[in-house]
């Protein structure tokens, strides 16, 4: 085993947050879905076994300080507070003697609830604007309570959900609950109590926000008033819990909003109407003297989510400069969140400039990725791309709230990459009853899922590639300058299938003939091809993922047949590249889909308002001519758009060398994403 390399030393040394010694300077953020006291999946609060099994494996593999994600003081479904559930602070006790064996600490972090920023999920929309069946169903799932806010607002997901005024009782009540709370999480063992949130947009931070609090008693107007509800759960808490229990508060810096459902973008200019870099200095001393032990820090609201959730498209560490920059004002530990390198975090906790390094959604990718850091083995470390396919893949687009599936809306906090986190009991390696030889037909990434599946429970495979390189069409969905963690995805993969000694690699090959394999079982993972259009002058056009590799140049000024994911894609490359894309889509709102999260689509949707890049929707090309593309646009009138090339990027369809005594997995099936691709392939490899 190599020793760790010197430039992550920082990483591992002690600090403090109160009297609490944290013995290395990796937290593991809080993710919604992650909460020890379950999330949506059940009707009421219980003590989760999923997730108390998911940080007990990170807690293994040695993180310091870990945060669940949050867990409503009031659950969503049957309105149960926390502290009434004496069974799971008895269950969460026993749990916390275990992380405690790690030499890991752990904080339980409770909010107070969503607001405007509450998801509603679309088929909820329809019984909320219904008083009698909404008036029924309270019971069950209280519409107005979940987004009550501190004034009347517009609903971050529906244009057709007005979210009421919280009253003054309800605020007292959550206080009350905190306290109470909390000072069951101190008896049952637990480190520390985090306060969610003064951040991201949520209840208390739309508290804080003048563009959020209207009100004008106690709890609105001035600095103090908007600020007094956060400040007060703090005191309460201590009262209960005694001053040197320690309090952590996740908090945004600033909110890099333009406008209600409009964020701003790195390094442009903007009048802010949230929290602005000089209200956030006087707010980070105001909150520590309340009586905060911790700020856990990062940007942003629901209105510019890409901060707090970055996407691939956010820089890396992008949230750093406005963390070290606020922790100038206080004396508390200041933690920073946001696509975080450890080589970056180790150098900015050595320099002062934070005190702890908060990662999320890289534990859900790689649950050894601290071990293997430790191990000097950061090639073996499995990357997360950004994707929020499943970890948070609340999806918006005009016309629909939150289109994400109910049944996803309770599972998240999963993983595209991994099928195991928080689904263990579903997915897993067992060997097979009887070893088989398994050909798997295409080596993009669901034919290495499945070869290293088949592979791990005793199968000797043969893994058949057409071409000279593993990747498949992902190799060009990992082209673009900022696709850097989806090429060391393909990386990885090309590393970590050479490590089975069962799995034979034939590159080159083309197999016509399934029969001529000799195999017990094939598995076909040829993907898909790209969707021809009819469309008069469709040959002077270049295919997006001929585009994407770089087979055929473009010019200045380049047309995008295609608003989904991949064409707004390219023209954001495009741009980036200096050049001037125009996206022509069908649909009335770019990249329509119930797997994309907001987070996602929402930073390409405010970059091209923001740089003014022509988008046609509900629009069709007509015809397509050597320096012309011809659009015709809903009401039936048409535009000539002058270009020097076009692209299309209309989307696949599957491509399966043979459906005839095969599995078939991945796009080759149907077109899907990394994650239908990862899980199919387990769904299948599992009963081989």
């Amino acid at each position: 085993m190599e020793k760790t390399d010197p430039k992550y030393q920082a990483l591992f040394t002690p600090w403090k947050i109160g009297n609490v010694e944290i013995k290395n300077r990796i937290v593991m953020c809080p993710m919604g879905g992650t909460s020890l006291f379950g999330w949506m999946e059940h009707t009421g609060n219980h003590f989760d076994k999923e997730a108390a099994k998911f940080f007990l494996e990170k807690a293994k593999n040695n993180v310091g300080l870990i945060i669940p994600g949050i867990a409503p003081i009031r659950s969503t479904f049957m309105g149960q507070w926390l502290y009434e559930n004496k069974k799971m602070f008895a269950e969460l006790k026993e749990f916390m003697d275990e992380i405690h064996k790690t030499g890991a600490k752990l904080f339980i972090q409770i909010t107070a609830g969503m607001g405007r920023s509450w998801a509603i999920p679309t088929p909820l929309v329809m019984l909320h604007n219904m008083p009698v069946v909404r008036d029924i169903i309270k019971p069950i799932i209280n519409i107005p309570y979940q987004s009550a806010s501190p004034s009347p607002l517009p609903s971050r997901w529906s244009d057709k959900v007005k979210c009421r005024e919280i009253t003054e009782k309800e605020i007292l009540d959550i206080i009350e609950a905190f306290a109470r709370t909390a000072e069951l999480c101190r008896e049952a063992g637990v480190d520390g109590i985090e306060v969610h949130a003064v951040h991201e947009g949520y209840l208390l931070d739309q508290f804080t926000l003048k563009y959020t609090n209207k009100r004008t008693d106690k709890w609105g107007g001035s600095f103090e008033n908007r600020y007094r509800f956060a400040t007060d759960i703090v005191k309460a808490i201590k009262e209960r819990c005694g001053a040197d229990y320690p309090v952590s508060l996740r908090y945004s810096v600033k909110s890099y909003v333009r406008d209600f459902c409009e964020g701003a973008l790195p390094g442009e200019e903007y009048t802010e109407i949230g929290r602005d870099m000089e209200e956030s200095e006087k707010a980070a001393k105001y909150l520590q003297d309340a009586g905060y032990d911790m700020l856990n820090a990062d940007n942003g609201t629901y209105d510019s989510w890409y901060w707090a959730h970055p996407p691939m498209y956010m820089p890396l560490n992008c949230n750093l400069e406005d963390v070290a920059h606020i922790k100038k004002f206080v004396d508390i530990p200041v933690v920073c969140a946001g696509r975080m390198e450890p080589d970056v975090g180790a150098k900015a906790v050595e320099d002062g400039l934070i005190d702890g390094v908060g990662v999320a959604r890289q534990f859900l990718a790689d649950s050894e990725w601290i071990t293997k850091l430790i191990e000097n083995r950061m090639e073996d470390i499995r990357p997360c791309i950004c994707c929020h396919n499943a970890c948070f893949n609340m999806a918006h687009y005009k016309g629909v709230a939150n289109a994400q599936s109910i049944y996803d809306a309770s599972h998240i906090a999963r993983c595209a990459l991994d099928p195991t986190v928080m689904q263990s009991d579903k997915y897993y390696i067992e060997p097979a009853k009887k070893a088989k030889k398994v050909a798997v037909i295409g080596g993009g990434i669901g034919g290495m899922e499945a070869a290293m599946v088949c592979a791990k429970r005793g199968h000797s495979v043969t893994l058949y590639e057409k071409s000279d390189r593993l990747g498949g069409v992902f190799i060009a969905a990992a082209a673009p300058s900022f696709k850097e963690k989806d090429k060391a995805l393909i990386a990885w993969y090309e590393r970590e299938i050479r490590k089975y000694p069962e799995i034979e690699i034939k590159m080159n090959t083309t197999v016509t003939d399934v029969a001529s394999l000799g195999a017990d079982e094939v598995i076909v993972a040829t993907g898909a091809v790209a969707r021809k259009l009819p469309i008069k002058g469709a040959e002077l056009a270049v295919e997006a993922v001929d585009h994407l590799l770089g087979n055929k140049k473009v010019g200045d000024n380049v047309v995008i047949i295609g608003g989904g994911l991949t064409g707004c894609e390219i023209a954001y490359e495009l741009s980036l590249e200096g050049k001037k894309p125009t996206i022509v889509e069908m649909k009335n709102d770019l990249i329509v889909s119930d797997k994309i999260c907001l987070a996602n689509t929402s930073y390409l949707r405010d970059y091209f308002k923001h740089t003014d890049t022509p988008v046609h929707l509900e629009s069709s090309v007509a015809e397509i001519r050597a320096d012309v593309v011809t659009v015709k646009h809903k009401d039936g009138t048409t535009i000539d758009i002058p270009c020097d090339s076009v692209i299309i990027s209309a989307g696949y369809v599957p491509a399966p060398v043979t459906t005839r005594g095969v599995h078939v997995i991945g796009d080759a099936s149907k077109v899907g994403s990394l994650r239908t691709v990862i899980w199919q392939a387990w769904d299948t490899c599992m009963k081989i």
